[in-house]
């Protein structure tokens, strides 16, 4: 009898250590699949600025680029962050620039070598011998003051203004590829205003991350460029008043109603707020 009553407590005792490692066992999971969820949340919360999206590939590991269709050479230029007059002359590619599906286009290099023989002929050119003439000694020119002023405004001659009125999300940051210019905060279907006079040079979704996109040409030097709109009003070739409505406000491209507006100098990205008033 007492042999039975101990083997029953034996076996009582077994299963209730063996339900308490269970329980310790389930709990361990939990614990760690709560870490692992904390972890990957953390990891993911950190991406989620709104203009995370618009991380293009390093240009200068990239050497060539393959043309598809909708791209043209505004846009891959401006997608690789170089001067679209570079990269014609690179390639070879005269004015009006036209490209097809399928071109392969150099990246870096240098222009076609007849342009170059072309000025070390004229600089080969024999010179007649300069004549020798008395020259007596100048007063130095008055010195004078420079006037204190943003040094990016006095360079551009051209009159900026903003593209949408609201809150400033993101500005720009020299050299992050996430902040190359200012993501102003709007209602969908809000009007978007050219931001000067120009021609609009490209009008599409072919550049991954800047959603719904027009890229206004103002000057040989300065492009602009509006992304995330939910509708374009102009397409490409069509001629653009400072002011004048070209888009409807949206979030293509993004999680939220945005404008990401940008401003680049021979290809290069510049601070929008040094241009703005």
């Amino acid at each position: 009898m007492k042999r039975r009553n101990y083997r029953q407590f034996s076996s009582v005792n077994s299963e209730f250590a063996e339900g308490k490692l269970c329980q310790f066992y389930y709990s361990l999971r939990r614990a760690f699949g709560v870490l692992t969820l904390c972890v990957c949340a953390a990891s993911c919360s950190s991406n989620l600025a709104p203009t995370s999206t618009l991380q293009q590939p390093p240009s200068h590991k990239i050497k060539h680029h393959t043309v598809s269709r909708g791209e043209t050479l505004y846009s891959i230029a401006w997608r690789y962050g170089r001067d679209f007059k570079e990269l014609a002359a690179i390639n070879g590619i005269p004015s009006p620039y036209r490209i097809f599906p399928g071109q392969r286009l150099q990246l870096a290099g240098r222009a076609p070598a007849q342009v170059a023989t072309k000025a070390v002929a004229v600089a080969e050119r024999p010179q007649p011998p300069a004549k020798k003439v008395a020259t007596r000694a100048r007063k130095p020119p008055p010195a004078t003051t420079k006037k204190s002023s943003n040094s990016a405004r006095h360079k551009s001659d051209i009159n900026w203004q903003w593209p949408v009125r609201g809150r400033v999300l993101a500005t720009y940051r020299h050299g992050d590829p996430l902040r190359k210019g200012v993501d102003i905060a709007g209602k969908k279907g809000e009007s978007v205003l050219a931001a000067a006079d120009g021609t609009v040079i490209y009008a599409g979704s072919a550049l991954r991350g800047y959603g719904k996109l027009l890229i206004i040409k103002h000057s040989e030097e300065f492009l602009s460029a509006y992304a995330h709109n939910d509708k374009l009003l102009v397409g490409e070739g069509a001629r653009v008043k400072a002011g004048q409505r070209i888009a409807d406000l949206g979030s293509s491209g993004t999680d939220r109603d945005m404008l990401h507006f940008e401003i680049r100098r021979n290809g290069q990205p510049v601070d929008p707020m040094a241009y703005l008033p």
